[in-house]
């Protein structure tokens, strides 16, 4: 989730001077091998999602550890859990810390999902056709008031996805920001042009018009993490399970923590907060 810069020098962009010297699609490799190099590297951080769906909102508090996230429920459609809910809350919680076989599989959780994140970012500069189409001023996605690139893509028709993980990029079209001195992606907007079949129509597939929205900000001293995102899907699991997600998260108020925090340490930096 957390990203360090590594700045490169391409010059500055702007709207006077038009796009950089480098190709559209090679400025997306250069700052997905940045994003790639960095992800493991960068500090940890301690902060707040508040995720909101249909059915009401939850807000957790959440930090980074050398073993895995730990996630504390603190409201529910913004009200404080009372005490017995914040009794039950921990005990649900501490089942990691007394139980290492649920931390095992929390950690084995995590790490494939990590790479599956890590396959489609790899597969942007490959999966895409890139062009420039402006600028725009940093907002959520990017610092704010720093100049941002703005790229429009749609799929590659030579592309031939590796695996099933990458096969919904094929039916997918939107914009990318790219901040250009540091190197990172400050925002990717791609909405689904035509239904998508993934595990090649043997999983199931996602519908067209599905939308997703990531916002990457600086959250500390050029450190880069999420904070937004926003997702709509529908679709079916193994022809008859339907899918129905929409979801925003917002993540806010970072705060750097030790980089060899345990679990158990994270949690007890939570039940103070």
């Amino acid at each position: 989730m957390l990203l360090v810069v590594l700045a490169l020098n391409l010059g500055t962009c702007s709207a006077a001077e038009g796009p950089p010297a480098v190709g559209p699609n090679e400025l997306v490799r250069r700052a997905v091998e940045n994003e790639a190099k960095n992800n493991n590297q960068g500090p940890k951080y301690m902060c707040r999602q508040r995720k909101e769906t249909p059915a009401g909102s939850q807000t957790k508090l959440m930090v980074e550890t050398r073993d895995a996230m730990v996630g504390m429920v603190v409201a529910n459609n913004d009200h404080p859990l009372d005490q017995e809910q914040r009794r039950a809350e921990y005990g649900r919680i501490e089942r990691f810390v007394n139980e290492p076989a649920e931390l095992d599989r929390k950690r084995k959780q995590e790490k494939e999902s990590a790479e599956r994140v890590n396959l489609i970012l790899q597969a942007l500069p490959d999966a895409f056709l890139y062009e420039y189409d402006g600028t725009e001023t940093g907002r959520p996605g990017g610092k704010p008031g720093d100049q941002l690139l703005r790229l429009k893509f749609r799929p590659n028709p030579t592309y031939d996805p590796p695996s099933h993980v990458e096969q919904v990029l094929v039916g997918m079209q939107g914009v990318v920001l790219i901040d250009a001195q540091k190197q990172h992606i400050a925002r990717i907007d791609g909405t689904l042009f035509k239904d998508v079949a993934f595990g090649w129509g043997i999983l199931g597939h996602l519908d067209r018009g599905g939308h997703f929205q990531v916002d990457q900000t600086d959250v500390s001293d050029h450190n880069w993490a999420i904070a937004r995102m926003d997702l709509a899907f529908t679709g079916k699991i193994l022809l008859f399970k339907s899918i129905n997600i929409r979801s925003t998260e917002i993540y806010s108020d970072f705060h750097p923590v030790p980089p060899d925090l345990t679990f158990a340490q994270g949690l007890q930096l939570l039940k103070q907060q």
